[in-house]
């Protein structure tokens, strides 16, 4: 799992890390504005909110405010908390509609109890395995931020990470504590047989546990989930992330009008002429 480049949060802290030159590629660079779109699109799917039904939602390392951006897209209100303030900085001069909060992970979120209908988080959660203090105890942290955010969740909801494992043992640390904390849940993961399109969510259930969604891109069958969260001891490595999006794949868009036919809504039918790819305009 581990990625050929050097890792951020090896690197320095992440309010370190995020400063105003990193920050700034969060709100120029549309490969990164891609990426992130994405991959929040996914995590809400993975929330399985009420269909028309506005909700309030945390996201955790919400940066620059991309996320929240889709958030916000879909008719849901939500509240960002991260780090760093040159991430934040960037948010407000994005004028983003969410509320935003500098507040560290690992200190816990402050928030009354059953305040928010979910909770998504784009590539931060790794953040936590780093100890960049002598005071700072990984397992302690997560737990903290854990049971802290089991306790802000309205029961059955979801919080739904996207995060960039290092290895096995880093997945066990993290799934363990969640557990700890009263979450249920498991790994979701994307196309799991590619080496650029191959996503990890952890899904996790604040007091009602039901089934774990499938990954796109496999044809395994739902399992259930047991109070014991699932994670898988495989060690794979990530390649480079570039590459072609998912999305705009024939396996993407099969998996997707499959998604939407269990969900009862209206699909055109496949045909030979489904996801082809059709020739520029002039």
């Amino acid at each position: 799992m581990t990625s050929n480049c050097r890792r951020p949060e090896h690197t320095a802290p992440p309010d370190l890390f995020y400063n105003e030159v990193e920050a700034r590629k969060y709100s120029q660079n549309s490969r990164m504005i891609e990426i992130q779109t994405q991959m929040s699109e996914r995590a809400v799917e993975l929330l399985n909110l009420p269909e028309g039904q506005p909700c309030f939602l945390l996201d955790v390392g919400c940066g620059s405010g991309l996320s929240g951006d889709f958030l916000s897209e879909e008719g849901h209100y939500w509240v960002g908390v991260d780090i760093s303030t040159a991430m934040l900085d960037v948010a407000l001069d994005r004028e983003v509609e969410g509320d935003l909060l500098v507040g560290d992970m690992g200190h816990g979120m402050p928030f009354r109890p059953g305040t928010f209908d979910g909770c998504i988080s784009i590539s931060a959660l790794q953040w936590l395995c780093n100890a960049d203090k002598r005071s700072h105890s990984p397992p302690k942290r997560l737990y903290t931020f854990f049971s802290t955010l089991y306790s802000s969740l309205s029961r059955g909801s979801r919080a739904i990470f996207q995060l960039y494992p290092e290895n096995s043992e880093q997945l066990e640390l993290i799934t363990t504590q969640a557990m700890r904390a009263g979450f249920g849940g498991g790994m979701v993961v994307d196309y799991p047989n590619s080496s650029k399109a191959k996503k990890f969510f952890l899904c996790l259930f604040a007091g009602v546990t039901g089934s774990l969604p499938k990954g796109l891109g496999t044809e395994t069958s739902d399992r259930a989930v047991s109070n014991q969260v699932q994670y898988s001891g495989q060690r794979c490595r990530f390649k480079g992330m570039k590459g072609k999006s998912a999305k705009k794949g024939r396996d993407w868009i099969l998996e997707k009008k499959e998604r939407r036919r269990r969900q009862g809504r209206e699909v055109r039918a496949d045909t030979k002429y489904t996801a082809r790819q059709r020739k520029p305009h002039f």
